[in-house]
Parts: C-alpha cells; sequence; structure tokens
C-alpha cells in the first residue's frame, strides 16, 4: 500500500530486502512466474538462489562484476539473486545493443564471466553474440550447471532457505546492486553503477506514491537489462508482496494480451509502442482486467490512451519518466490522478534544479538528487565517476508544476536553432502524431546553410505531406518553424530494444538520403 516514503528503509542489502518481504507476505505466497506457468514461492525463490549461487561461488570471486545474458524469465530473477546471495555483481547486458556495443560493456565492465542459457541463444539466435563475447570471458550455461546440482547442494539449499540471514554473505547497501548500461539512443552506451540502496529505495518511492496490493500481479514483458523491467517488473512487485510475471520478449504482440487475461495481471509495464500494438492485437477482454498500465521509455500519445479506453474501458495508462542513473524512475502519474501531457508527480525524497538554457524561454533543463541517484558512471580502469555533488544531469528540458508534477519540453539535444530560433523537435513530432496518430514519427535536425538547422521528418505513414502538417500548425498557433519541410518515408522507424527510438540508426538513415538526393 501507498504511504510516507523512509530513506531509511533502504539501508539493506538487495537479498535481505527479498528476505524480510518474505517474512512480512509470507515464505509460501506464490510470488514469481514466467511463461512456464510454473508458480514460485517466495521460500522457493530463495531455495534457488542459494541453490545456483552456491555451484556459481565455484567459478567467481566475492564483488567479482558477472555478466547476465539473459531474457525476463524466471531463470533471470534467480540468477540475479543468487549472485547477490554471494556478494557477486550482476552485470545485465543488452543482447538487442549490436555486438560492438555489447564488446564495449563487457570491456568497460571487466566482466570475465557471462552467464546465459542454451535456450535463450538457440531461440533468440545469439550465435554471434557468444562468438563476440567469447574473446572476452567464459561462457557459462545455466543448464549446464544445474545438472552439476546434486543432493548436498539441496539440502544445503533448504537449511539456507530456513535461515537466509545465517547463510548469504553480507554486504552493504552501498556496494554495489547492479551494474546497467544506458539506452544509446543517442550515442554510445554509458555503464551505470547502482548501489542496493538505490534500487531499494527506488522501489519504496513507487511504493509510497502509488497505492499496491499484495494480491495483484505484475506483468512485465520489458527486459530485466532495462531499468525499468528490472526495478518496475521484479524487485517492485517482489519487495511489495505482488506476484512478478515475466515473459521474454515485449515484441510478441499475439502472444501477450491472451496471456496477461490467463495471469490475472492487474498491472502492465510497456512502452507506448508496446501497448498500442497489444491494444491492436488483444481480443476484447484481454486487458479489461487490468488497473492501470504504466508505460515509460517514450512519450506516450494521445492516441494510445483513447485507443484502450475505447477497447477496453476505464483502464488508465500512466505515463513516467525517468533514467537509468535515478535506478530508474524519478516521476509517474498516478491512478487517482492522471494528467495526459505529463510524465507525473515526482517521486518523494527527488530534489529538483532547473538551470536556464539559453535560447529556450519555458522550462529548465532538470537536475535531480536523491536517494536513487546512482553511485557514478564507470570509467575505462575500473574506476568510477559519481555525480556532482549527488545531482544527476538529466539532459531534459522540463518545467515542473507547483505540486511537483512534471512535463517534458525536449531533450536539450533534441532542440535545434532554426533562423536563429529554438525549436523543439519533440514538439515536432507531437505535430506529426496529432496529424497521424497510427504512424510512428521521429524528427532530426540537420545543418542548413541559410537557417541554421532544419527539420527532416521520418515517418512510416507512406503518404505523408508537409500540407497537413503546416494546416494543423495553423490552427493549434503553432509557429511554421516547427513544420519539418522534408520528408522520409520508411517501412518502419528503428527501434531499440526497450522500444525508444533509436537517434543513431535513423540518423544514418536520413544521412544515406540526404547523399542520394544531393
Amino acid at each position: 500500500m501507498a504511504g510516507r516514503f523512509d530513506a531509511r528503509q533502504a539501508q539493506t542489502s538487495v537479498f535481505d530486502a527479498l528476505v524480510d518481504a518474505s517474512r512480512r507476505h509470507g515464505r509460501d505466497k506464490q510470488i514469481l512466474e514466467d511463461q512456464e506457468r510454473s508458480p514460485t514461492t517466495y521460500l522457493g525463490l530463495i531455495r534457488a538462489s542459494f541453490a545456483l549461487g552456491r555451484k556459481l561461488c565455484d567459478i567467481t570471486k566475492p564483488g567479482e562484476r558477472v555478466g547476465v545474458l539473459l531474457p525476463s524469465s524466471a531463470a533471470a530473477v534467480v540468477t540475479f539473486f543468487a549472485l547477490h546471495a554471494f556478494g557477486r555483481t550482476p552485470t545485465m547486458l543488452n543482447f538487442t545493443a549490436g555486438l560492438r556495443n555489447l564488446r564495449a560493456a563487457c570491456e568497460l565492465a571487466e566482466v570475465k564471466r557471462v552467464l546465459t542459457s542454451h535456450r535463450f541463444v538457440e531461440q533468440a539466435k545469439l550465435h554471434d553474440v557468444i562468438d563476440t563475447l567469447e574473446p572476452l570471458a567464459s561462457i557459462t550455461y545455466l543448464e549446464e550447471v544445474r545438472r552439476k546440482v546434486n543432493l548436498l547442494d539441496k539440502l544445503y539449499a533448504a537449511l539456507a532457505g530456513a535461515f537466509p540471514k545465517a547463510f548469504r554473505i553480507r554486504t552493504k547497501p552501498s556496494d554495489a546492486g547492479v551494474i546497467l548500461f544506458t539506452s544509446g539512443s543517442f550515442g554510445a552506451p554509458r555503464g551505470v553503477v547502482l548501489t542496493q540502496a538505490n534500487l531499494i529505495a527506488n522501489a519504496r518511492q513507487v511504493a509510497a506514491h502509488i497505492e499496491l496490493d499484495p494480491d495483484w500481479t505484475f506483468f512485465n514483458p520489458l527486459p530485466v537489462f532495462h531499468c525499468f523491467g528490472l526495478t518496475g517488473g521484479v524487485l517492485l512487485p517482489l519487495f511489495s508482496g505482488l506476484k512478478a510475471v515475466q515473459y521474454p520478449s515485449p515484441l510478441h504482440t499475439k502472444q501477450i494480451p491472451p496471456l496477461i487475461r490467463d495471469t490475472q495481471a492487474k498491472v502492465l509495464l510497456a512502452t507506448d509502442t508496446f501497448v498500442n500494438q497489444y491494444a491492436r492485437a488483444a481480443a476484447p477482454g484481454d486487458l479489461s482486467g487490468l488497473k492501470f498500465i504504466v508505460c515509460g521509455a517514450e512519450k506516450v500519445r494521445e492516441e494510445t490512451h483513447n485507443l484502450i479506453a475505447e477497447r477496453f474501458g476505464p483502464v488508465p495508462v500512466l505515463e513516467g519518466y525517468g533514467a537509468t542513473e535515478a535506478s530508474p524512475v524519478i516521476a509517474v502519474n498516478k491512478p487517482t490522478d492522471n494528467r495526459r501531457g505529463t510524465v507525473g508527480g515526482l517521486l518523494p525524497g527527488i530534489e529538483t534544479r532547473l538551470e536556464k538554457v539559453d535560447g529556450i524561454a519555458q522550462g529548465g533543463r532538470l537536475y535531480v538528487r536523491g536517494p536513487n541517484i546512482m553511485a557514478g558512471y564507470l570509467v575505462p580502469g575500473g574506476g568510477l565517476e559519481p555525480p556532482a555533488g549527488g545531482w544527476h544531469d538529466t539532459g531534459d528540458v522540463v518545467s515542473v508544476s507547483s505540486d511537483g508534477w512534471v512535463k517534458i519540453l525536449g531533450r536539450v539535444k533534441r532542440f535545434a536553432k532554426v533562423g536563429g530560433e529554438m525549436v523543439s523537435l519533440t514538439a515536432a513530432e507531437d505535430l506529426a502524431s496529432a496529424v497521424w496518430p497510427n504512424s510512428r514519427h521521429a524528427v532530426v535536425a540537420v545543418a542548413d546553410p541559410k537557417k541554421g538547422e532544419r527539420l527532416i521528418l521520418v515517418t512510416d505513414k507512406p503518404d505523408a505531406e508537409t500540407g497537413p502538417l503546416l494546416i494543423h500548425a495553423q490552427a493549434i498557433g503553432a509557429g511554421e518553424l516547427v513544420v519539418p519541410k522534408r520528408i522520409i518515408r520508411v517501412v518502419e522507424i528503428p527501434v531499440l530494444g526497450t522500444g525508444k527510438t533509436d537517434y543513431v540508426a535513423l540518423g544514418r538513415i536520413v544521412d544515406a538520403e540526404l547523399r542520394r538526393g544531393a
């Protein structure tokens, strides 16, 4: 249930937070499930973590950063807590990031061992990923580890399950809880070190902001290498007494809606893109049992709000806002106070600072500080670059209402100087979304010898023209500068594994098209 947030509650280890939750909600409560539909209790999860962790101790060292290359699944959750039970640091590897980024991530985090599964590698066709990582790290397959679990290991796990705090390796709240890598929407991903206290604090902050019922079930199709999927889809429900259903890929548009209904899920975590797809593919009633949907990583379109309401009734779509560096949630709407066009209210315990941005009249560049803000970025050589004074620079231009509700005006790097004026690329995207709500759009800026920069719209709308954009801009009183004068039509907008627009790939598409037209 929602309540007052006390940062002191985060001063424990991740594994102990799981143990404490099992004592509060009952160790025999079913708490974890995946697409195999074999529920696991708190006690079962703790025992499995000890059994696997005991074997992993033979091939890893205390404090070692261990790579985890797994989809959202019960196995991924067990692996995460198994590493924590024995004082290792899970390093979540994004298998959709591309070979170069994966190699760079392992080198930066000094990963010498990667945990994965034969089944996952085969199904996801990741043989090239394994070939890339093998020169850098030993690859350990969980199926082979499990085959080595003997009767002694099972007896050990049973005893440890009865007295978990006596058997786990003691770690500090300030120790690393996970290493994640930023999405790379605009450039190379960065390694982020979140402490155990960071992760627990963010789960507690959300639970204090939105009332959660322990009888509910969370459905999480988002990857656990993404902070939203890890904190929101795994740690928040497990620490709050709610069952967490893990699903290995958000791309399974037809399979997910009926599974949401069959698992009787009450909360769905996703992105706008995926929610829109699920709503279109779902049968009547598939999503009607949800209490609410939480969306992050990208702006929620008005069309998505309306589509859910029209097809499935009063199921609020709550837009939230976060960053990997903030564990990740900074703000989120509430089921009882859902303000469209905002990313919700600031979580308790978060301080903000707005700094003026030259050329941008409204809002300011957002800096945040709080118990959920990262220890720092990894730097080559094993060092850490902490946020100055504890303040994280989000790079976003926002406005904040008197009661703490946040509205995103755009990223600092997503403003262009057109004819001497600063123009928001996000506003230009919103313009296209208003005219063609059933399509996906992205706007980039390129150099222009006369105006400084000019806007280019990339869209999957096959017959998109500038005329309707100009008419709508005039109708809503928007300046003509926000209307892209060049349109590039594509089959689909490139996205990352998290659902975010891949602006790096988008830039390559635009460059290639401009060279062809030169």
